[in-house]
């Protein structure tokens, strides 16, 4: 037998998925991930083949190697950045609505041309994993302000926002990550007081805050998503969990076999 259902269940302590969770994203029932976990039965081909794309690990690997949790961490997974955001929206579908891509090697040309539409229609090149509005965009991550002890946003992560028409306080969210233009940089930062003069910080206390006056920000991108090639390393809980889990599978088959 394979060892695709332990595989199964390091995924689910990694992603943070109830195994009914589990279940849904792959139109299972919920009992069938916990015969799969148990090693009482196997999903079918074209389950794996969707759990692998979905996950981003090969095939041949889910079937035939025992994988760690760091191994499981360094897959390239999308991670909702807002709560509210994933409450709202359930991930769907990948659509063909391609949304204006600025790498960091692009972040003067934007600074000129984020206005210009024929500009951004040729910068349309990436396909967020979820459905986007009109006002949709994705920026490649300068810098590490937004990264404290391995945590939260890596240098190079793609992020996923929408760009806010007006700078209104009643539409700008303290707490949430904004991407910030202005005529001098583009920078990533969380919001944490708006008026006249919006304040935001790094997740990185090391980095001194930012304050700019509203009318020298020429864009505002709240951040809603991210695509990363590192995820944050599992918590101590996470493995926890996972070491509670293995236990009580020993302990069933122990009396499973009384």
């Amino acid at each position: 037998m394979s060892v695709i259902g332990k595989n199964i269940k390091k995924i689910r302590v990694v992603k943070k998925l109830s195994q009914a969770a589990f279940a849904e994203i792959f139109h299972l029932a919920r009992p069938s991930v916990g015969a799969y976990e148990e090693e009482r039965s196997e999903p079918k081909i074209d389950t794996i083949i969707q759990m692998a794309a979905y996950f981003g690990i090969s095939v041949d690997s889910l079937l035939t190697k025992e994988l760690t949790i760091n191994e499981l961490y360094k897959f390239d997974i999308y991670h909702d950045i807002n709560k509210e955001a994933g409450d709202r929206r359930k991930k769907q579908s990948v659509v063909n609505n391609k949304v204006p891509m600025i790498k960091i090697n692009d972040y003067v040309e934007y600074i000129v041309n984020f206005e210009n539409k024929d500009y951004l229609e040729s910068k349309k090149e990436i396909v967020p994993p979820f459905e986007v509005n009109r006002n949709a965009i994705a920026f490649e991550l300068n810098g590490s302000e937004m990264e404290y002890n391995h945590n939260g946003l890596h240098h190079g992560d793609i992020l996923f926002g929408r760009i806010i028409d007006k700078f209104e306080s009643n539409l700008l969210k303290e707490g949430a990550i904004y991407v910030i233009v202005s005529k001098s940089a583009i920078s990533t930062r969380r919001l944490m007081n708006k008026g006249k003069l919006l304040s935001f910080s790094s997740d990185d206390p090391n980095y001194p805050e930012l304050v700019i006056e509203t009318q020298k920000v020429l864009q505002l991108i709240e951040v809603e998503g991210a695509y990363s090639n590192y995820l944050n390393p599992p918590k101590m809980i996470d493995e926890r969990v996972l070491r509670l889990e293995n236990e009580m599978d020993i302990l069933r088959k122990q009396v499973n076999g009384l």
